[in-house]
This record gives structure tokens, sequence and C-alpha cells, in this order.
């Protein structure tokens, strides 16, 4: 079940996080909550022993290859589905 929540953050950092999500096919809500999860799934005794991500880290050491599809259209994804019914 959700729940509703008022946050304040930088109004730039807002703009840059509604940019990522929607380049990422993601609500900000469910970014946020994402986050949110990542953070709490162990528990830490503060925010300076969270470790940065494994990607993160293996990004930086040339070991994975991140590849971004193109954004489809809502059109273009219903027309597929239904082809791949035929």
């Amino acid at each position: 079940m959700d729940a509703k929540l008022t946050l304040s953050f930088n109004q730039d950092i807002v703009t840059r996080a509604k940019k990522y999500a929607s380049d990422n096919n993601i609500s900000l809500s469910r970014l946020i909550e994402h986050l949110l999860t990542q953070v709490t799934a162990t528990e830490y005794k503060s925010l300076e022993d969270y470790p940065i991500t494994d990607w993160v880290n293996m990004v930086a050491e040339g070991e994975i290859e991140y590849k971004k599809s193109a954004k489809t259209s809502r059109k273009s994804s219903k027309d597929e589905f239904f082809a791949s019914k035929k």
C-alpha cells in the first residue's frame, strides 16, 4: 500500500531528478522509493558507512557495459504487443 510523503529538496536537485526519472521511464516517486529501499536494506551506522553500489564499482573498473534502449511510443508498444499475439 502506498503512503503519501511530503519532502523538500533544492529545486535544482528536483529538476535533475525528474529528468533522470523521465529518461529512465520511472516515476520520481518510484525512483525515491528505490533509493530509500537501497539505503534501508542493511543497517548502516551512518551514511558514511553506506557503500557505493556494486554497479558503480563495476562501471569504474570497466567490467560492465550499460546500454540504454530508445524510448518507444505507447502506440508502438501496443502495436508490438498485439502483433506478438497473432
